[in-house]
């Protein structure tokens, strides 16, 4: 692989003797193994990254050092050793390539489209196997990101209710576990309600459009206003309520199973405390949420992350309180669990009699 410009010369040329190199080189060789996405993923992320300023080889070669660093737990040694590079490179293209991913971020996660929630509603029907749930607009929930926390006084504010120390991302997704939204940085031991309530889409209003609702967990509220929010009941009473959590967390797991496939695809990083420091956490966590739509947007399906459990949502926090100028829903998960346990044929002999409402 070499570079010639203006047909003056050779301008740059690769390391030959790097075996990654020339793996990639190779237009039939597989990337899965040690990139761990397809070769077409590579490709659209290095057209999503570049600009009129690139030139030579550098932009695929910083891509794959990204995306090499992530698959083998962005260890600066274990990459620099693989492209023949030193280390202090190594932490250069990361940080530069993961302020352009940073930059580029709605490209690929951006919320949807009026036109598009009643797609987006249907499969949440799907998933819940309710028609009930037609207004349903996304899953919201939160996930922690295993970190070393930082050496001062405020290291155990990192401490999440799991007793390890994380940061918090907060994401909304569609039915198809697509994020459509994330917010990112607030340490571990900060509750979820908490979270939302200082997220744009909840100080502004900005998702969903009245008259529809995220789908949560026993960790938020159940709201109406500012943003529509519907959660299970904390204490079912009765078949109905009960009949009603049972298609509520069909529904919303699909953002639970959305986290569980971002962190198999980079097992090697998510699944251990993240080697950088807390304040550039929250930026290899975006790249992993925007890896995960780019693999969802090329069909880019990774068999060992996609039998991977989901997050484990048994273990939410205590539910918080609707406060301020927030208005409860509770009446909207009444009616739609009345909705579920109403029959959807009426039997014959209750058409022989005239009822009064």
């Amino acid at each position: 692989m070499c570079q010639w410009q203006g047909g003056k010369g050779l301008y740059m040329q690769l390391n030959a003797t790097a075996p990654i190199l020339a793996l990639y080189a190779n237009p039939e060789a597989c990337l899965k193994k040690d990139f761990r996405v397809k070769r077409s993923s590579v490709v659209y992320l290095v057209q999503i990254l570049s600009s009129p300023k690139d030139h030579g080889w550098g932009q695929d070669i910083e891509v794959l050092v990204l995306l090499y660093s992530l698959a083998h737990g962005l260890s600066l040694s274990v990459v620099g050793s693989a492209f023949g590079i030193p280390k202090s490179t190594v932490h250069r293209i990361i940080k530069h390539v993961t302020g352009k991913i940073k930059a580029n971020l709605k490209t690929l996660i951006s919320l949807p489209t009026a036109d598009k929630l009643p797609e987006i509603a249907d499969g949440f029907c799907q998933l819940a196997k309710s028609p009930a749930f037609h207004r349903a607009a996304s899953a919201i929930d939160g996930c922690h990101i295993h970190i070393k926390p930082p050496g001062n006084e405020y290291h155990k504010e990192y401490i999440n209710y799991k007793l390890f120390p994380s940061i918090q991302m907060q994401a909304i997704c569609d039915s198809t576990g697509r994020f459509l939204d994330v917010f990112i940085g607030y340490p571990g031991s900060v509750h979820d309600a908490r979270v939302l309530r200082n997220s744009p889409i909840f100080c502004q209003a900005l998702f969903p459009p009245a008259g529809w609702f995220l789908l949560g967990d026993g960790g938020y509220p159940c709201l109406e206003k500012p943003v529509g929010l519907l959660t299970p009941y904390k204490v079912p009473r009765g078949q109905v309520q009960a009949r009603f959590n049972t298609h509520h967390a069909r529904a919303r797991s699909v953002v639970e199973r959305a986290f569980g496939r971002m962190k198999a695809r980079w097992r090697a990083t998510l699944f251990k405390a993240l080697e950088v420091s807390p304040s550039f956490a929250p930026d290899i966590i975006a790249c992993c949420a925007f890896l995960h739509n780019l693999c969802i947007d090329m069909n880019d399906v990774l068999e060992d992350a996609e039998a991977f459990p989901p997050e484990d949502g048994d273990q939410s926090p205590p539910p918080a309180a609707a406060c301020g100028q927030e208005s409860p829903g509770h009446h909207r998960s009444d009616r739609i669990a009345a909705q579920l346990s109403a029959p959807v044929q009426m039997a014959p002999h209750l058409r022989e009699h005239d009822y009064i409402e």
